[in-house]
């Protein structure tokens, strides 16, 4: 239950996390996101960029497209200068064409110590990094 509250529950600078209830309050969608902020160098004025990253969306009620453009708005109003998110399994790639997402350039490494992966395309595969 401990790691359950520390990866899903919001806190400050760390995560955000909402729920959307029903009129009986009966929670039905969850939205999160985290922060990563980067440090910004040689600007005289602007330090940091503050980063949300998309994390868990959980639809019910609404769908991922309306739950993606509540968690912008979300971020917006928590003063957030940009919003990542990952096509994970290409599963969200119209959602975010929908919403004017930016496309990066499709080509994220990761080092999986110790383990023995063969080459797999990205619609055959999902993580979460945390």
């Amino acid at each position: 239950m401990e790691e359950v509250k520390h990866f899903l529950l919001p806190r400050e600078g760390v995560i955000e996390a909402y729920v959307i209830e029903d009129t009986s309050k009966n929670i039905t969608d969850f939205i999160s996101f985290y922060s990563l902020p980067s440090s910004i160098l040689k600007h005289p004025e602007h330090k940091i960029l503050n980063v949300a990253y998309s994390y868990y969306m959980v639809p019910g009620r609404f769908n991922m497209s309306e739950l993606l453009a509540d968690a912008l708005v979300l971020a917006r109003n928590k003063s957030y200068d940009v919003f990542n998110a990952l096509d994970v399994q290409e599963q969200t790639k119209e959602i975010m064409t929908e919403l004017k997402f930016g496309v990066g350039d499709g080509n994220l490494h990761y080092y999986l110590y110790n383990w023995r992966v063969q080459a797999i395309e990205p619609k055959d595969c999902g993580m979460v990094l945390v």
